[in-house]
């Protein structure tokens, strides 16, 4: 943050890009209110960064900051004669990215709470709990699950998911519990950056147009690499036993949960043939996968009306959705819309991708992300817009995506674990591994440029 302080503090003195009338942005960065702004924005995120100690939800700050910040851009525009037109244009164009984000994560989030209802995932950590695995072949097996399952679902919900498995074999072994969670963190975070599901990164970059479906797989070699190098490193560091294991009842899924995760699949593809061969917005067919749940949950309800294990409300899962991660990524599109609207992303871009090149400016975002939150890093690289080729773009998404890796604190899935893991997991106990996790980061770097360079 004080890095991001000190840039926007020199990028204020230099000149004026253009005047308002000529700019699509007003480009008044050096103007005390536009200081004001950056300041607005630095202490809100000081406050997300601060969530695991204050337990202040981070979509408050974020929201109240949108609104003060789009607040002096009204009156930036107006007191330089820019007609409200051309404010409320950019105003919409924001409305715009996140009305479609917000749809499609919606979608995916009620798929998964009615997955985890259906006891989909309780089910596969009663049966990893039963199969009586070692610490070394559990560590690889969750690992390797997570990873996976984070290309479908976010990177916080496979993390806490898997995390619960982690937690109920190795209860009496903390070293572990702090192996296996930053395993969970460094999958988590690679498995979602070569699929557009996998995270909100991602699904940015694809419904921006920057890279069709299927360009993002060319990211799982390297993903692969990221998770598997610093895992290589900690393999050896894992107790070489066998846990005791409680006794517990098999868990069985509820009536439909194979139905639901088929339909969770049937709903991906409707999305992707929307984009791809309809040029229609992949929420679109994210909202058509949803009525898919709602008719089925529907017959649920007639089949099984006057049994517990089959009630099924479509609109409960709806209702459990993140609303705090929605909301925070509301907060983040319109502050940082509004901070790119007065100019500075369009700084930030001769900076850093016109004054040190594409390829390090990629490298540094992912290293930025792991102080900062990938999502406003990643939104305002798509703002800033700079002039890459497909191979740039996919190498922003990789560092991006999983750049979060090298802190706790640099990813949603390493905040929550922390606060699950009864002191077994800290920020200190993930910083010891990580310059095993910078290995890792740089090596997918460098396999990226290898396969996918030309």
């Amino acid at each position: 943050m004080l890095r991001a302080f000190l840039l926007l503090s020199l990028l204020s003195f230099l000149p004026e890009l253009a005047s308002a009338e000529e700019s699509s942005v007003l480009g008044l960065t050096a103007t005390h209110r536009g200081l004001y702004c950056v300041l607005i924005f630095i202490i809100a995120y000081a406050f997300v960064m601060t969530e695991e100690f204050t337990h202040l939800r981070k979509s408050k700050p974020v929201i109240l900051a949108a609104g003060i910040i789009w607040a002096q851009v009204a009156y930036l525009a107006s007191s330089h004669g820019v007609p409200a037109e051309k404010v409320h244009k950019a105003f919409e164009h924001d409305l715009r990215e996140y009305a479609e984000l917000f749809l499609f994560l919606l979608v995916a989030m009620t798929y998964i709470n009615a997955m985890a209802e259906r006891n989909v995932f309780e089910a596969l950590r009663s049966w990893l709990v039963g199969r009586k695995f070692g610490y070394r072949s559990l560590f690889w097996i969750t690992g390797i699950i997570t990873f996976f399952l984070s290309s479908v679902a976010d990177n916080l919900t496979s993390a806490l998911l898997v995390g619960a498995v982690v937690m109920a074999v190795g209860a009496n072994s903390p070293a572990f519990v702090s192996l296996g969670f930053i395993n969970l963190v460094s999958a988590a975070n690679a498995g979602g950056a070569f699929s557009p599901f996998g995270d909100i990164t991602t699904l940015m970059v694809w419904q921006a147009g920057k890279a069709d479906f299927f360009d993002f797989f060319e990211l799982f070699i390297p993903s692969l690499v990221n998770f598997a190098v610093p895992a290589a490193f900690m393999h050896f560091a894992i107790p070489n036993e066998t846990p005791s294991f409680p006794e517990e009842e098999q868990v069985r899924m509820k009536p439909g949960a194979l139905v639901i995760c088929g339909l969770f699949g049937l709903t991906i593809v409707t999305a992707v043939s929307f984009k791809q061969f309809l040029h229609l917005p992949p929420f679109l067919g994210m909202m058509v996968g949803l009525s898919f749940l709602m008719f089925y949950g529907y017959r649920l309800k007639l089949l099984f009306s006057s049994e517990e294990q089959g009630k099924f409300d479509v609109f409960a899962h709806v209702r459990d959705a993140e609303w705090d991660t929605l909301l925070f990524f509301f907060g983040v599109v319109f502050a940082v819309g509004g901070l790119g609207y007065i100019g500075y992303l369009e700084l930030a871009s001769e900076a850093m991708y016109d004054g040190l090149g594409a390829t390090t400016a990629n490298i540094l975002i992912g290293i930025l992300s792991a102080i900062v939150d990938n999502i406003p890093v990643m939104f305002a690289v798509l703002s800033m817009n700079p002039d890459m080729d497909l191979y740039q773009w996919m190498l922003v998404t990789l560092t991006a995506g999983v750049g979060g890796t090298m802190l706790s604190i640099g990813s949603a899935a390493g905040v929550a674990l922390m606060g699950s893991s009864r002191g077994m997991y800290t920020f200190f106990s993930h910083l010891k591994w990580t310059p095993a996790i910078i290995a890792g980061y740089i090596a997918s770097i460098l396999v990226h440029y290898w396969i996918n360079g030309h």
